[in-house]
């Protein structure tokens, strides 16, 4: 198709093999892909394939979400149109997967998704294939050449373009995936991430393979078709290794014991988590009710930016404490900074940086490393700032507090706040908009929003859904809000900047404010608690 070394090429695919055989294709031949979660809008897809300046998409035509069937590629479509509105149409063609679910022994039920078709730009991915060679010869890349690029949310509200390269991600990915999960040959392993998301490329595709690993591609979600599919699956292939995240534990666990207790679980050996910190309650669940006592969890920490696992125990090496991300991986240096960038001994609390790079470090936010400097380096030179808050205990252990800069983790996915409020100002209703987090017993945090309406305008349920449509178009599903309240007025310093401190003990229904001094009108304080909202939107 014309693809050459260097070229970025945008996958939006379920989980399916052929988002594998991409991402190795493109490997392969040094190209450079850009995967944007499947679960996204139009617009997010849009704004990424702008952004990396893609030539190629790959999409599928459709895919269920448990029992919902989604049209993929009328959304690509989409995004594709919006690329050419905004005159950044860099894509020339659309690589289409008939996904082979949707063609089974009762029918083809793809025929439901009337996908459009264009000749000039979409190609058939079963007939094109019909066509090659079996034979590929490998572009010879060097080191630091790129592998690809993975945007995460930036709390500018605009998604920065992590840019990982060969070799020292796949050393990284391998050596941690070896020791982290102690890779048997033996061994099925089963990371139940999306490749949409960093843990997918590293802990399914690249980590697992490099080490010749058996992996389980799961597409699905956990309750579907019932509560204890997971326990279903890892009896059935017999799966060693298991990697999951805390909200996938905490979803599951309020169905009790019956759902676990009809499956054979003792093939297991190693239980992960990932995504976000783990709460005891939770860990103890997973290790007792899962483990069975008997098998380690590896609470391991980790970003997009840092390519593989920088805090994890070693199963039956690290004495566990439920909670903690416990020790360094070799070649990584955390230390904790206060505000003033002055190292702390001992115990500690304050912020997390990593004081030189391993291998697997993002090497730049593509086409911007001014940003990537400011972002991740300004706030105190010398230092990697992971944008966490982070406490050590008297043993040494490290206990990640959660983000401290304007960024949530909703089911271990991070979503930018700015981001959220600029979908929410969008509308025509919305004068200005606040987004804070709000606890969650099983997404861990959840989005709580305060918009303060325009004039003749009027808040109403109406008006509630309209909002996270508007929120689920543009950003995707994942970034729905809980809570949507009216807010007369926001509070703000003297200067206009909304304290955020405040709006979340609002949300959280804390009483005990603290110093307002600072605010130029206290009294909305006394108006957001009288109109808070106490359920679900």
């Amino acid at each position: 198709m014309g693809v050459r070394k260097g070229d970025r090429v945008a996958i939006y695919l379920p989980m399916i093999p052929e988002l594998v055989y991409t991402m190795l294709a493109c490997a392969r031949i040094g190209a450079v892909h850009s995967i944007v979660f499947a679960g996204f809008s139009a617009e997010s897809l849009c704004e990424r394939i702008m952004d990396s300046q893609c030539s190629i998409l790959v999409t599928a035509d459709g895919v269920y979400r448990g029992e919902k069937l989604i049209n993929l590629k009328q959304i690509a479509d989409e995004a594709l149109e919006k690329c050419r509105e905004k005159a950044s149409a860099t894509v020339t063609k659309c690589l289409v997967v008939k996904h082979h679910a949707l063609r089974t022994q009762n029918g083809d039920i793809s025929n439901k998704l009337q996908t459009p078709w264009d000749a000039a730009c979409d190609v058939c991915w079963d007939e094109v294939m019909g066509q090659v060679s079996e034979q590929c010869e490998p572009e010879w890349l060097d080191a630091e050449d790129p592998l690809f690029i993975l945007y995460t949310s930036g709390s500018t509200g605009k998604p920065k373009g992590v840019l990982h390269t060969v070799a020292g991600y796949l050393l990284y990915t391998s050596l941690t995936f070896k020791y982290v999960f102690d890779h048997q040959p033996d061994d099925v392993y089963w990371c139940t991430a999306d490749i949409g998301w960093i843990t997918g490329h590293s802990y399914i595709t690249y980590g697992p393979l490099a080490n010749g690993a058996t992996s389980i591609l799961f597409e699905g979600i956990p309750v579907h078709p019932h509560v204890g599919r997971f326990w279903e699956v890892i009896e059935k292939y017999r799966v060693t290794k298991f990697y999951t995240a805390p909200t996938a534990i905490r979803l599951l666990m309020k169905y009790g014991l019956d759902p676990v207790q009809k499956y054979d679980l003792s093939s297991l050996r190693i239980l992960g988590t990932v995504g976000e910190p783990i709460n005891p309650e939770a860990w103890h669940w997973y290790h007792e009710v899962i483990g069975q006592k008997r098998c380690p969890v590896v609470d391991t920490f980790w970003q997009t930016e840092t390519g593989g696992h920088v805090l994890t125990p070693l199963p039956a090496a690290t004495p566990l404490k439920p909670g903690s991300a416990t020790f360094p991986f070799f070649g990584v240096e955390p230390t904790i900074l206060n505000e003033h960038g002055e190292e702390l001994e001992g115990e500690a609390e304050g912020y997390l940086v990593f004081r030189r790079p391993w291998p697997g470090i993002m090497r730049t936010v593509y086409g911007n490393q001014e940003r990537f400097e400011n972002t991740y380096f300004k706030k105190f030179p010398g230092f990697y700032v992971t944008g966490d808050g982070c406490r050590r205990d008297k043993d040494g252990y490290y206990w990640i507090a959660g983000r401290i800069d304007d960024m949530i983790n909703v089911s271990g996915h991070l979503l930018s706040t700015a981001e959220v409020e600029s979908s929410l100002t969008d509308h025509g209703a919305v004068a200005e908009a606040a987004v804070v987090s709000r606890p969650h017993t099983v997404k861990g945090e959840c989005l709580y929003c305060f918009v303060t309406l325009k004039d003749c305008r009027e808040f109403n349920r109406t008006l509630v859904d309209e909002l996270k449509r508007q929120v689920r178009e543009k950003i995707g599903p994942i970034a729905t809000p809980d809570f949507i309240q009216n807010a007369p007025g926001l509070p703000k310093t003297r200067s206009g900047k909304i304290m955020r401190r405040v709006l979340r003990q609002i949300a959280r229904n804390e009483k005990d404010l603290g110093d307002l001094s600072t605010l130029a009108d206290p009294k909305v304080v006394e108006v957001l608690f009288s109109q808070r909202c106490e359920t679900a939107a």
